[in-house]
C-alpha cells in the first residue's frame, strides 16, 4: 500500500484529488495522514469528502476513515465502472474539484459517462466552471476523449447551488506535446455579476480597459439572475491558436473593484508577454492526463509549489519522474525525465 504524507510539498487538497484518481486508474491502494496539513483548517472538508465518495461510487472502492474534518483515511480501489452520477457538495465547495477526481478514471472506463455536479462553480479556491471549460478540456480532447461541460446555473460562494452536466465519451490517452501555443486570436473580459449593483462590475471593466491593451468590443458585463447571488466574477480570456488561458477575479468582502481587476489584468498581461503554453493553474491539471498517457510534455510559466506536488504524488504511483527544464525564452519545460 502506497502511504502518503499530505502534509508535504503545497500541503492541500489537490493532494487528496490526485492520489483519488492514481489509485483509482492504477488499481493501487493508498493510504494518507496529515490531510491538508498545512492548511488554516486541515482535515478534509466538505468538498474533499464528496471527492471521495465520488471516488468510491465510480470505482467500486471502500475507505476507512473519511469524514469531515479527518486528518487521515484508507483507500482500496476496485474496477472503475462508466455509468450516471450525481453528486451534490451541499456547500459552495467547487464542482470542477470533484470532476478533477473522477474525470481520469473515467475516461479509462469501458464506455460513456455522464456527471451532474451541484455546488459551487464559480470559487475563489478553484478554477472557475470556464477555466475547466475552455482551457483545461479542449486539451483532454486533444488527447482521444471527448469530454463536452454544460453550465446550468452559476454557484457562487459562499451561497453554492451551481449545476454543471458533463458527457463523457472515453478512448486512449494519446501522447501529446503543447509546447507552443500560436498567435493571439481573440481577447475577452466579462464581468459577471449578480444579486449586486450594476457599479461593481463596471468599475471592474474600467481598471482592465486601462490595463489591457485589448479593443472596446473584448469588453462586456453580464447580470445574471440576482436568486443566485450575491456573487461577482472578472473573466479575463485571451485565445491562442493552440491554447487558451482565462485568468480570473473573484468577488469578495474587503476587496474593492479596482483592486480585483488590477491584479487579475497584470496576471493577464504577464502571461501574454511570455512565450509558455500554459499559465500556472492549466500547468498543475495537465500533469495527471499526461502522465496517464505515459508521457508528452508542455510549455509553461515558472512552475509553482502545486505543481511540484503534485508532480510527486504522479511519481509515487507511477514511478515517472517530471522535469521541470527552464528554457532560453524564460518558459519551463514539462516533461518526463
Amino acid at each position: 500500500m502506497i502511504t502518503i504524507d499530505g502534509a508535504e510539498g503545497e500541503g492541500g487538497g489537490q493532494v487528496v484529488r490526485n492520489a483519488l484518481a492514481l489509485s483509482l486508474a492504477t488499481g493501487q491502494p493508498f493510504k494518507i495522514t496529515s490531510i491538508r496539513g498545512k492548511r488554516e483548517k486541515p482535515g478534509l472538508m466538505r468538498q474533499h469528502l464528496t471527492a471521495v465518495e465520488a471516488a468510491c461510487a465510480i470505482g467500486n472502492a471502500t475507505c476507512e476513515g473519511a469524514s469531515v474534518g479527518s486528518s487521515e483515511f484508507t483507500f482500496h480501489p476496485g474496477p472503475v465502472q462508466a455509468g450516471e452520477y450525481h453528486f451534490a457538495v451541499g456547500t459552495a465547495g467547487s464542482t470542477s474539484l470533484v470532476l478533477q477526481t473522477v474525470l481520469m478514471p473515467l475516461l479509462l472506463a469501458g464506455g460513456p459517462s455522464r456527471l451532474v455536479l451541484e455546488g459551487g462553480t464559480h470559487n475563489m479556491m478553484a478554477p472557475p466552471f470556464e477555466f475547466i471549460a475552455r482551457c483545461f478540456l479542449p486539451i483532454i480532447n486533444r488527447m482521444g476523449p471527448r469530454v463536452d461541460a454544460r453550465l446550468v446555473r452559476h454557484g457562487f460562494y459562499p451561497r453554492g447551488g451551481g449545476r454543471i452536466e458533463i458527457a463523457i465519451d472515453p478512448a486512449p490517452l494519446q501522447q501529446i506535446e503543447c509546447v507552443e501555443r500560436g498567435p493571439l486570436k481573440s481577447t475577452s473580459a466579462i464581468a459577471l455579476f449578480a444579486g449586486l449593483p450594476f457599479d461593481i462590475a463596471d468599475r471592474e471593466l474600467g481598471v482592465a480597459r486601462q490595463l489591457l491593451d485589448w479593443p472596446d468590443s473584448a469588453f462586456a458585463v453580464r447580470e445574471l439572475p440576482a436568486e443566485w447571488g450575491p456573487g461577482n466574477v472578472l473573466l479575463l480570456e485571451a485565445a491562442f491558436e493552440q491554447a487558451t488561458e482565462i485568468v480570473t477575479g473573484f468577488g469578495r468582502l474587503g476587496i474593492s473593484a479596482e483592486s480585483l481587476a488590477k491584479t487579475a489584468a497584470q496576471r493577464m498581461a504577464g502571461f501574454v508577454a511570455t512565450e509558455a503554453f500554459a499559465g500556472p493553474y492549466l500547468a498543475d491539471q495537465l500533469l495527471l492526463p499526461f502522465a496517464l498517457a505515459g508521457g508528452g510534455c508542455f510549455t509553461t510559466v515558472k512552475p509553482s509549489q502545486h505543481a511540484r506536488t503534485a508532480a510527486g504524488v504522479i511519481a509515487m504511483f507511477t514511478k515517472q519522474r517530471w522535469a521541470f527544464s527552464a528554457q532560453a525564452d524564460g518558459a519551463h519545460l514539462v516533461s518526463v525525465s
